[in-house]
């Protein structure tokens, strides 16, 4: 399956689709990029003079490269027509704030997936390769 093939099998659109790019794709991993807009209607009361990316769109950004992108990709063919996915946990870490206009870059590591559960280890790294946000997420797929 192709990184298009993927993105488009994605269940959002704008303003709340959060992948620009797949740049790599394993078995088992998945890599990932997106540019937040500095005219992202989030950024206007976060914070007062001084936006900063809230830690919950960073967590959207995680979850639909590092785990919806990845579990559509392992999903590879079956019937995707009338997939739909629910997000069941989030244990993550804010190390570093994103700023308006910044590129991050999604790694996500498969942790297991069975049951149609998968569950990732994911880090997003800004522009200069640091940390910003890591932790694991996990979710459920349905093709019915």
């Amino acid at each position: 399956m192709s990184s298009e093939e993927i993105i488009a099998l994605l269940p959002y659109t704008g303003p709340f689709l959060f992948v620009d790019q797949i740049e790599e794709l394993g078995d088992s991993y998945i890599v990932g990029s997106y540019t937040f807009s500095r005219e992202s209607y989030f950024y206007e009361g976060h914070f007062k003079g001084n936006p900063v990316t809230p830690g919950v769109i960073l967590t959207e950004c995680m979850a639909q490269i590092g785990l919806v992108s990845l579990g559509i990709s392992k999903l590879a063919g079956q019937d995707l027509a009338a997939l739909k996915v629910a997000f069941t946990s989030a244990d993550v870490e804010f190390l570093q704030p994103v700023m308006p206009g910044e590129k991050v870059t999604v790694v996500s590591e498969e942790a297991y997936f069975r049951f149609n559960k998968l569950k990732c280890n994911v880090k997003l790294l800004n522009a200069q390769d640091e940390v910003c946000v890591k932790g694991t997420l996990a979710g459920i797929f349905s093709t019915k």
